[in-house]
């Protein structure tokens, strides 16, 4: 047992000691992402499963604007993607963009998620193995006498950070969005803005709209008719965050909020870029043979795939 996991045992004993079920299905994110061997076979289920199926599923009628230039990036330390959050599939269709593209730096991913039903229920650690390979890491818990986890989560997701080619999805909202106008996104969380002051990544946001939180039904729209014109997903990147300026200052609570309400205002400038790329789309100006549709673009191979730890 190295000396993370000890001082991680500790300090569970010292908080709201954990369910059974919660310290299962925290040991299985632990073997699945801090575990070099766990990550390879996890990078290699999302490659050569979760990438496969999804493609075929839901490909079709998801439209991705910004992909080229993500693609063309060459980041010399981990990324932050930063997105809106209106269903529970969104960080997959952004997945599928990035294996599509593809983006070749964006080697392993992970997604911190709370950690109520992903890191409490069984059903909920079934569907972050069977779907995500486990790369729903670490979790966040809600419980204020769980603190000093939330801070072990915080120094992982920074060191997840630390390394080129690791990229680190998160939500600013820090919940999912469920009011009846899509485009009126919540306040950002300071969570997002302490973890990029800290860890310094390259910042990427991203909005994101089209899907619903039914996989059947999101996936029985794919081959409608009209699927592009009338259910398209839209997903739209935009260039890296500049927030140089804040890292300069003394890290604070405020600098926090205010780090990541930047974040958050470059997402609402996508949305308002989405917006207008659905109104296209609708109106038959954007084409089906539109290279920015991912059903356009040739199946990629399991690129910038690593060799076994």
């Amino acid at each position: 047992m190295g000396d993370r996991d000890r001082g991680i045992r500790s300090r569970m004993a010292a908080d709201a000691p954990l369910t059974r079920m919660e310290r299962i299905a925290l040991r299985f994110g632990q073997l699945a992402n801090d575990d070099p061997r766990g990550k390879w076979l996890q990078t290699k289920f999302l490659r050569g499963v979760s990438y496969v199926w999804v493609r075929a599923a839901i490909a079709n009628r998801i439209f991705v604007d910004g992909l080229d230039d993500v693609i063309a990036l060459r980041p010399r330390t981990g990324v932050m993607l930063v997105a809106n959050h209106r269903s529970f599939f969104d960080q997959y269709c952004m997945l599928l963009a990035c294996y599509m593209g593809p983006v070749a730096w964006a080697k392993r991913l992970s997604f911190p998620v709370r950690s109520n039903f992903f890191y409490d229920q069984p059903l909920g650690v079934v569907i972050n193995a069977a779907i995500a390979g486990g790369a729903m890491y670490p979790p966040i818990y809600r419980q204020a006498e769980r603190r000093a986890l939330n801070d072990d989560a915080l120094d992982k997701m920074v060191e997840i950070l630390s390394v080129p080619g690791n990229v680190l999805g998160m939500h600013p909202e820090g919940t999912r969005g469920k009011g009846p106008d899509p485009y009126e996104l919540l306040p950002a969380q300071p969570g997002v803005g302490k973890v990029a002051l800290v860890g310094k990544p390259v910042v990427i946001p991203a909005f994101i709209l089209g899907l619903g939180n039914s996989l059947v039904a999101d996936v029985r729209l794919n081959f409608k008719p009209n699927a592009r014109r009338d259910h398209a997903v839209i997903t739209v990147f935009g260039p890296p965050v500049d927030y140089s300026d804040l890292q300069a200052e003394k890290p604070r609570p405020t600098l926090y909020k205010k780090t990541a309400d930047r974040f958050m205002a470059e997402i609402k400038k996508l949305a308002e870029r989405e917006k207008a790329l659905r109104a296209d789309i609708q109106a038959g100006r954007i084409t089906d043979d539109d290279p920015r549709w991912l059903g356009n673009r040739p199946a990629a191979k399991l690129y910038a795939f690593e060799g076994r730890p």
